[in-house]
């Protein structure tokens, strides 16, 4: 891996080292997946011959050490899984807009191919993948973008320790933002269900790691705290979710483990089940339901009528049930 010229990459004043090569491995030491391949594809076209498509889905560090994030206030959802040891890590999916920057960006697991099925052919960053995943990243329905697949997509914080320190530079990859017309995930949104339950705080919790989200009325969204300290952004744009859905899934070993021998559990996110969604500094008890892998979910009231979210970003956590 060769370094260039240390340069800007957000107005926050991230120094960033420029990267080449690296297709697939994902830089130094992370998680030992796979090995770097061999020489990068050509060029992609100029931005001028592309055109803006599918929405962009990044996977996201939520280590402590990845903290503060950047450009994560931008996404329209943020979806929370849980990795190996208990952990967590985001997969943050953009439509509306496009941040200067994303990240740290780390590696794609099973789950994430499930889970981006609901979406017409996505953009996949990441920082590489385990080698016996990568075949079926090729395979599946997306455009994998690893470093090194589109010159300077990707740049290193020198400021920071690998592997908490690789970003996206999204318009490297996309010329624009296709819109929210790309969303396609079955949400619906309008107004609030009657009834509801008042909840202005909840915190969700995974075996090693903690989400707490405390509605501010007077901003109209909910604030976020990760492992009890409030999210913060090297942009000056912290999340802010108006919406934030529980949902309830099964989660199964799979067949993958990290460097350390542990297991990578398996997210289901197609078939059925609960959910619990908090809007408005209200909770709605709520069913989920994605019968094929190319539907979107849909989220109902109990009786069966759509429960909507509220306008804005959405967070989902994807929760054992």
């Amino acid at each position: 891996m060769r370094r260039a010229t240390v340069v800007a990459l957000v107005g926050a004043g991230t120094a960033v080292a420029l990267l080449a090569g690296c297709t697939g491995g994902g830089g130094p030491h992370d998680d030992g997946r796979a090995p770097e391949p061999g020489p990068a594809p050509s060029p992609s076209p100029t931005p001028s011959a592309q055109r803006a498509g599918p929405v962009l889905a990044v996977k996201v560090d939520n280590a402590p050490k990845a903290r503060p994030h950047t450009g994560l206030g931008a996404a329209d959802i943020v979806y929370v899984e849980q990795v190996e040891g208990g952990l967590s890590r985001l997969l943050a999916v953009y439509a509306s807009s496009l941040p200067k920057a994303v990240g740290p960006v780390r590696s794609a697991r099973e789950s994430d191919l499930e889970l981006l099925r609901q979406f017409e052919r996505p953009t996949l960053a990441f920082s590489g993948a385990q080698t016996k995943l990568l075949p079926l990243v090729d395979r599946a329905p997306l455009r994998a973008e690893p470093p090194g697949r589109t010159p300077g997509a990707y740049a290193r914080d020198s400021g920071r320790a690998a592997p908490h320190n690789l970003y996206l530079r999204p318009h490297r990859l996309l010329p624009a933002a296709p819109g929210e017309a790309a969303l396609t995930t079955g949400f619906t949104y309008g107004d609030a269900p009657g009834g509801g339950r008042t909840e202005t705080t909840r915190t969700v919790r995974y075996p090693a790691a903690r989400f707490t989200f405390t509605w501010d009325a007077s901003r109209g969204h909910y604030r976020v705290a990760l492992d009890g300290t409030a999210a913060a952004t090297t942009d000056g744009q912290p999340p802010a979710p108006a919406t934030v859905v529980v949902q309830y899934v099964r989660m199964r070993p799979s067949g993958y483990f990290d460097s350390r021998g542990s297991n990578t559990p398996y997210t289901e996110t197609v078939g059925a089940g609960t959910a619990q969604v908090l809007r408005d500094g209200k909770s709605y008890d709520a069913l989920w339901k994605r019968p094929e892998p190319g539907d979107g979910t849909r989220f109902t009231t109990p009786g069966g009528e759509p429960l909507n979210f509220a306008d804005g970003q959405v967070w989902v956590l994807l929760a054992k049930g």
